[in-house]
């Protein structure tokens, strides 16, 4: 089942009298249950895919579907984008971006409470549970390791079980190790929560997790293929 389809998407910057086209023509297929990768070089448009996916920047033609609604149509809104970012969407970025001065619980109940979907404290705990830090529970972020904090802000992610988590370099700051754990933990919340995970990666030693891998260049969507061998 598709959590989210793009069709013909285009994104553009002016500067000046110079046009650039971070987006062009992107068709891409997002389905629950499923990893995929998203390489290319920097500068190629993977940031600002994931922020049109995202529902954070508008494109400017194309559109888009979340769980087969329109929500985007021909470059323009349609629905309620910020309803949909809190209730559908999760996030995961390089940096962990927790609160400070809340423990690691209160930092998941928090996107509990702006879900408005589940009771804060029980779900939190669940999903620490199910992320192996119930230790770690009334830890504050400068005590936690860097992957410590990312299973965190995985779980942050998923407070309102959301039907599409977009990673954004989730393992740029950690070892090789510490990064592996959390792309594996990311395939886990794919396979078992039913949702579908898009992650943007520079690190090809953790290919083998996912289940398709696309590339971008010069704005332009590559192929996607049906398993990691055939894109490497």
């Amino acid at each position: 089942m598709e959590a989210l389809r793009a069709e013909l998407v285009d994104k553009r910057y002016v500067q000046g009298d110079t046009t650039v086209w971070a987006l062009r023509g992107v068709d891409l297929v997002l389905r629950k249950g499923e990893i995929v990768a998203l390489l290319g070089p920097s500068g190629s448009g993977k940031s600002t895919l994931v922020k049109v996916l995202g529902l954070v920047t508008k494109p400017d033609a194309g559109s888009l579907w979340m769980n087969g609604r329109r929500v985007v149509d021909e470059g323009k809104t349609v629905a309620d984008v910020g309803d949909l970012r809190r209730s559908q969407i999760g996030f995961v970025f390089q940096k962990p971006n927790l609160i400070p001065f809340l423990d690691a619980r209160r930092n998941v109940e928090i996107a509990c409470e702006i879900g408005e979907r589940y009771a804060p404290r029980p779900r939190a705990e669940e999903l620490l549970a199910y992320l192996d830090m119930t230790h770690r529970a009334r830890a504050y972020p400068h005590t936690l390791s860097g992957g410590e904090q990312q299973r965190v802000a995985i779980a942050r992610a998923l407070a309102n079980a959301p039907s599409l988590i977009l990673a954004d370099e989730p393992t740029a700051a950690l070892d090789r190790q510490r990064g592996r754990t959390v792309m594996e933990l990311l395939r886990r919340v794919a396979h078992e929560q039913g949702t579908a995970v898009m992650v943007v990666t520079h690190d090809h030693r953790a290919l083998d997790v996912f289940d398709a891998i696309y590339e971008m260049e010069d704005g332009q969507l590559r192929g996607r293929a049906g398993t990691p061998a055939e894109a490497t």
